[in-house]
């Protein structure tokens, strides 16, 4: 269709068939009319019509259901897939598999945090196990949260599948239950964990083993941050090298993945008082502390937006520089990624103090790619990001508090220049041209108690930064002839030009306040550069002009950069 709303009618021939396409229309009631008269008329058991608008950012059709009729759809039985083998996890050791344990740390989530625990910690240690065994009701509904949805995708009977995994967990429990009665985990209080690691070198179940001795050190302690120094205790306590080495830092690694991936335990660790934005500053400055130096070092400002890190946080920070974990640089990076990507507020009840902490994120994570994230998810990121900063309720928010609609102006060209891809930049430059369009603004500026230099000053500046702003050529146009446009009526109505042509000053004094109206120095270009221009070339041809500044060539040459600027020289 050629408009961009048209409507589609679908029907369906017998209940059990698919919707198939019957025509396209853009009129409604032609649409709705026709669905009727093929349901009337028995060529259709069901009918639908939907209403189709296409987004000219992304040049993709929302489809919204706008008519059924006739007769119910027929829910199908999903079919066993041929590529299904089974439950996903088949034995116990299934369960301590990465994608397993993030599984447990979301259907578990709330016991979990009641008992200030990881999926990790819960598989490792048997007085969690005990606990969640005795709960009863948290485990069979965790057992469900796993089993439906699994035979919905699979086709598998449910029952089978939460029998499954009930014996499944019993089989678990029942290991780590053995394990504790054996006394498998070593206590540190007895002896360190880098005796320990050289003891369990080369054993069959060395990894389960150690991390249950590394869950349960963490036994007891409360709150995120104490958990953390502990674990950078282990850290500083484990052997030299070698795998022993290896064999303390996989579980700390892997508890600490859960521990920072988590954001009530993340607040608590960079600080519960930090909002949003400043808590994925934080993040960025642990994962890459000698970057984020180096950018203080540069732009001293950043200090006051990115918080600084100390104790646990600031000892793993220097790990994860030294190249130390891998894995959970990798997840904390991925983490920031998601934040900025959803549709959470960097900093509630402050768009200002948004758009400064998006900017010093988008400083510090485009130091760090390469290392962390490449540049292209980085970007991506950050466009997804900007599109909630040119919606209505952001926009409102941003412009309540001024002043004035000059306040107005000036802080949506922050925005164009704060957003980036080029839908967002469309749609803020949108919202700018809305504005330097209206006629508040104009009234507003020639009503506007400032002297008509300071005015015009005003308006240049704006007028630079929409051109510093990265718009596209047409809307960057667009919104600097609109704002010369209200220049040429502040200078006509105080003539402002004919004023400095009149007044009792040199000569070359009167050419340079000309010139740099005309090069767009100290007012907008459009009508006030032209006229000013005008005015230059008139005072040029006088005689007694060209006199002086034949008698003065170090006047002529102060002036020469401005007469180039507006073409007046070669």
């Amino acid at each position: 269709m050629a408009g961009p709303v048209h409507y589609e009618i679908y029907i369906r021939k017998t209940p059990p068939a698919s919707w198939s396409l019957s025509m396209a229309t853009e009129d409604r009631k032609t649409a709705i009319e026709t669905a009727e008269d093929l349901l009337r008329d028995g060529q259709a058991c069901a009918v639908r019509v939907t209403k189709e608008t296409l987004d000219p950012d992304t040049m993709e059709f929302a489809s919204v259901v706008v008519l059924t009729r006739g007769a119910p759809e027929v829910k199908r039985k999903t079919p066993v897939r041929e590529d299904s083998r089974g439950p996903s996890c088949r034995g116990v050791q299934d369960l301590y598999a990465p994608h397993a344990r993030d599984l447990l740390g979301r259907v578990l989530e709330d016991w979990l945090n009641r008992q200030g625990a990881t999926a990790f910690e819960l598989l490792h240690r048997p007085d969690l196990a005990e606990r969640l065994e005795a709960s009863g009701v948290e485990l069979q509904h965790a057992i469900q949260k796993v089993a439906v949805p699994e035979s919905q995708h699979t086709g598998q009977p449910v029952h089978d599948l939460v029998r499954h995994y009930q014996r499944l967990a019993e089989q678990a429990i029942e290991r780590l239950l053995q394990a504790g009665r054996r006394k498998q985990f070593p206590s540190l209080a007895e002896r360190s964990v880098a005796d320990v690691a050289h003891r369990l070198n080369g054993s069959p179940d060395r990894a389960f083993i150690m991390g249950g001795v590394v869950a349960g050190a963490l036994k007891g302690l409360v709150g995120a941050r104490a958990r953390l120094d502990r674990l950078m205790d282990l850290c500083d306590r484990a052997p030299a090298d070698g795998q022993p080495r290896a064999l303390v830092l996989v579980p700390v690694e892997q508890i600490l993945c859960e521990l920072l991936t988590s954001r009530a335990s993340l607040a608590q660790i960079v600080g519960p008082a930090l909002d949003q934005g400043s808590s994925l500053a934080a993040v960025v400055r642990m994962v890459a502390p000698r970057e984020i130096a180096a950018l203080v070092a540069h732009d001293p400002r950043l200090a006051l937006l990115i918080p600084p890190v100390e104790g646990g946080p600031a000892r793993l920070g220097e790990r994860l520089a030294a190249g130390e974990f891998p894995i959970l640089a990798a997840a904390l990076a991925r983490t920031v990624l998601r934040e900025l990507m959803s549709q959470r507020r960097l900093r509630p009840g402050d768009p200002e103090g948004e758009i400064d902490i998006l900017r010093a994120l988008a400083m510090t994570l485009t130091a760090t790619a390469g290392r962390l994230l490449t540049l292209e998810e980085v970007q991506n990121a950050f466009v997804e990001r900007s599109k909630s900063l040119v919606t209505a309720d952001f926009v409102a928010a941003y412009v309540r508090t001024c002043p004035n609609i000059l306040c107005e102006v000036e802080r949506l060209a922050r925005l164009c220049e704060n957003v980036t891809g080029g839908a967002n930049k469309r749609a803020a430059a949108r919202w700018l041209d809305a504005c330097v369009t209206s006629l508040r603004f104009e009234t507003e500026m020639r009503a506007s108690g400032q002297t008509p230099g300071q005015k015009l000053l005003a308006l240049a500046e704006l007028q630079r930064a929409v051109r510093n702003a990265a718009l596209s050529e047409r809307d960057c146009e667009a919104v600097a002839a609109a704002l010369g446009a209200v220049g040429g009526s502040v200078e006509a109505d105080a003539r402002l030009t004919a004023q400095i042509v009149r007044a009792p000053a040199p000569a070359p004094q009167k050419l340079a306040a000309l010139l740099r109206l005309a090069a767009g120095e100290t007012g907008p270009t459009g009508p006030v550069a032209d006229r000013a221009k005008a005015e230059a070339i008139k005072l040029f041809r006088a005689p007694e002009v060209r006199t002086a500044l034949g008698a003065a060539p170090e006047t002529v040459q102060t002036l020469r950069p401005l007469m180039k600027a507006v073409g007046l020289a070669a």
